[in-house]
């Protein structure tokens, strides 16, 4: 297939699977026939069985799809009150296939981070898409190319700068460096900003003239490698979208106080149990911001050359790992993941976010986790585990990273930990013909029981057993029906990263 077909395919997919408009309604099993779906006004689409986060998928091989083709059912399906939605949809559409035609005539590059960038997204077909960015910022910043560029600098106003973390590194630029008067320094502190950034600066800064210090995109775009310090990350405001239009790349100046909190927190239980001895956090201490959401950076620190979970199915990268042993590796990996996942879940009442741009794997082997701002905690479980040293609800910025209930913590468990970090590797292994998929599955199986039996007579092990190994149906995520296509007060979304308006067959059965 062309990279139009391709991605028109994953858009009626993903279309399908989160029942935008009520599509499947327009499905139907004909007598010892193919499954089609009939949306009036749009040609008959043939479909074939899917198994991983939906049931069913467009037949590729036996229908040719345009973008123009998406548009028309888009259309079909929408609310009039979508108008605004499916209209941006169309754009981001044309965005990703203008993006994956740059990628295609471009070589691929080195690294875990480029060979990461170059993959398409489980969930979301429109992955490529930088909302707003030309090809050339896409050469330039884009980190399936793997390039190098300097960081702009900004000079705030001290009075309004809120700090946390240690001192400015060594390297950190002086205002002479940037092009800027040292006078400066007793009344403004240095911002850096990313080159695509600074045309939305507030007027109480003063862009400086000299770029300084050359830095590398990581698949997070927005998060850079800083080529003097290995091991150093700086996370920037960005101004465009990813994953949808209103998925914005800004910074809240509230989610680096709340990372902080949450990675305290973690640090002090990876500190005192066992069970957590191979989770290891990065530094996302280190912070500032002037109360804007383009002003502000997270200054992190990290071991050096993590291999990103987004990465391992973009070759060679499995088989340097695995050496050999397929089977044996995913079966560690799998242990390994869910052996963290399920003990903060069971004895802390903790779900992180680490999906696959933020979990990587370490020698060891370790999980590294990194990003901590869209952890969800049930408040009352973590604090009956830690007493005193709890947090109180008050001090974190974003109440949505709190709730009462473990079906929410289990939510964010499969869609996460379940479908991004063992589902979608063990599909794309198969997919690839590295082994049979009941086999894998079967390994994902055998690892979460095994894990889950350690907790015998916990009730929260028994619930997450109920919801992941038992369910007829797992949750997913409406990625693109919370994020472009429906206002968020018709979807009531409070969060459209944890959007569950979907399920699929469960795989794990």
């Amino acid at each position: 297939m062309n990279l139009e077909q391709t991605l028109a395919a994953s858009v009626i997919d993903t279309l399908l699977r989160e029942n935008y408009g009520r599509f499947s309604d327009f499905v139907i099993s004909e007598s010892e026939g193919p499954v089609v779906a009939r949306v009036p006004g749009v040609a008959a689409l043939p479909l074939v069985a899917d198994g991983f986060l939906a049931d069913y998928r467009v037949d590729s091989s036996s229908v040719t799809l345009t973008l123009d083709d998406v548009d028309t059912l888009a259309l079909a399906l929408s609310d009039p009150r979508d108008a605004d939605g499916v209209a941006a949809f169309r754009t981001e559409c044309r965005e990703a296939l203008a993006a994956m035609r740059l990628r295609e005539a471009h070589a691929a590059c080195s690294g875990y981070e480029a060979l990461a960038a170059r993959l398409p997204h489980p969930a979301y077909p429109t992955w490529a898409a930088r909302s707003g960015w030309s090809a050339k910022d896409s050469l330039w910043y884009g980190p399936e190319h793997s390039p190098t560029f300097c960081l702009m600098w900004a000079a705030v106003p001290s009075a309004a700068v809120t700090r946390a973390g240690g001192s400015a590194p060594s390297w950190w630029p002086g205002f002479a460096d940037v092009g800027l008067p040292s006078s400066l320094s007793a009344g403004f502190e240095l911002f850096p900003v990313h080159p695509l950034t600074v045309p939305c600066l507030p007027e109480s800064v003063r862009v400086a003239p000299v770029p300084f210090l050359e830095v590398q995109p990581t698949l997070s775009v927005r998060t850079v490698d800083v080529l003097c310090a290995p091991g150093t990350q700086l996370k920037l405001p960005l101004a465009t979208s990813t994953l949808g239009s209103r998925n914005k790349r800004a910074i809240a100046p509230g989610t680096l106080a709340d990372g902080a909190l949450v990675r305290r927190v973690l640090a002090g239980l990876v500190a005192r149990d066992p069970r957590l001895g191979r989770l290891v956090l990065a530094d996302d201490g280190n912070y500032a911001h002037a109360g804007h959401p383009y002003l502000g950076y997270l200054l992190r620190l990290l071991p050096v050359s993590p291999v990103p979970v987004a990465a391992l199915l973009a070759p060679p990268v499995t088989e340097e790992l695995a050496d050999g042993d397929l089977l044996g590796w995913f079966g560690s990996y799998c242990s390994l993941v869910f052996g963290i996942a399920v003990h903060l879940f069971v004895r802390y009442g903790v779900a992180l976010e680490s999906h696959q741009q933020n979990a990587a794997l370490l020698s060891g082997p370790a999980l590294l986790v990194k990003d901590f701002d869209g952890t969800l905690i049930n408040h009352e479980r973590l604090a009956a585990a830690l007493g005193s040293r709890t947090p109180s609800p008050a001090e974190f910025a974003d109440p949505r990273l709190l709730t009462d209930s473990d079906d929410d913590l289990a939510n964010v468990f499969i869609t996460i930990t379940v479908h991004l970090c063992a589902g979608a590797i063990a599909f794309g292994l198969a997919d690839r013909g590295r082994a049979p998929l009941p086999v894998l599955l079967t390994v994902v199986r055998d690892c979460l029981v095994a894990v889950l039996d350690l907790y015998a007579g916990e009730p929260a092990a028994a619930q997450l057993a109920a919801r992941v190994l038992e369910a007829d149906r797992l949750p997913g995520k409406a990625m693109v029906t919370a994020g472009t296509l429906v206002d968020k007060s018709r979807t009531g979304a409070t969060d459209i990263n944890k959007y569950y308006g979907t399920t699929g067959p469960n795989y794990l059965r």
